[in-house]
């Protein structure tokens, strides 16, 4: 039971009802007062108790926590899953355990997937513009530091043939990484082709700057 409508003499007792009955602190839930209630006249006649309806809020980030274990589940029945940061823009669940490759996958495309997944699951609870980070053995530092050195080997290759040099596909997050490694270098500039899923990055020597 997640809520309940509640009747008291006043309203801070009708809350009070409804908290002992769904075992609930006050800051844990959400009020919504249906009837103030009145003393009738005298405090005798017509007196009408205060009604309330109280409902526990949710907790979203936990839902998504155990939704992403629910899926995780049917690939690896052995891995822990832990909320390791929480922003208002931003959530990172950190997987624990053995043998954690099957759910890392080729270049991490197993938790980019399951990233996609939190992010849908997240929007249809309505918690809008979160941006989820799946982690596991410390690969998405791995990842950055492969994908720094990709950048930089690139863009030295594209100074030496004097030719635009393509990148595989990768998802946007990746290429905010390749970006960002090259922002400062002026002698090169990164440009974005393609649509998603197989949407990718090419690095060519500076020119008028058209950045997507």
């Amino acid at each position: 039971m997640n809520q309940l409508t509640a009747r008291g003499k006043t309203v801070d007792d009708a809350i009070q009802s409804a908290l002992q009955q769904l075992q609930a602190a006050k800051e844990d839930v959400e009020v919504t007062i249906i009837d103030e209630g009145s003393k009738g006249f005298l405090r005798l006649f017509g007196a009408k108790p205060a009604v309330v309806k109280v409902v526990i809020k949710t907790d979203v980030m936990k839902a998504a926590k155990a939704y992403l274990e629910s899926v995780i589940r049917h690939l690896h029945p052995n891995v822990q899953v832990e909320i390791t940061t929480r922003k208002k823009k931003h959530v990172m669940f950190t997987l624990s355990g053995e043998n954690l490759g099957i759910l890392i996958g080729k270049r991490g495309q197993t938790l980019n997937a399951l990233e996609q997944l939190v992010e849908q699951f997240l929007h249809q609870q309505k918690a809008y513009h979160v941006t989820v980070t799946v982690d596991a053995e410390g690969y998405r530092l791995k990842r950055r530091e492969t994908l720094e050195k990709l950048a930089v080997n690139a863009a030295s290759k594209a100074l030496a043939l004097q030719k635009a040099i393509p990148l595989e596909p990768m998802p946007a997050s990746e290429r905010k990484i390749i970006h960002a490694a090259l922002h400062k270098q002026q002698d090169v500039e990164t440009d974005s082709k393609g649509k998603e899923p197989n949407r990718y990055l090419i690095i060519q020597p500076s020119q008028e700057k058209s950045w997507q």
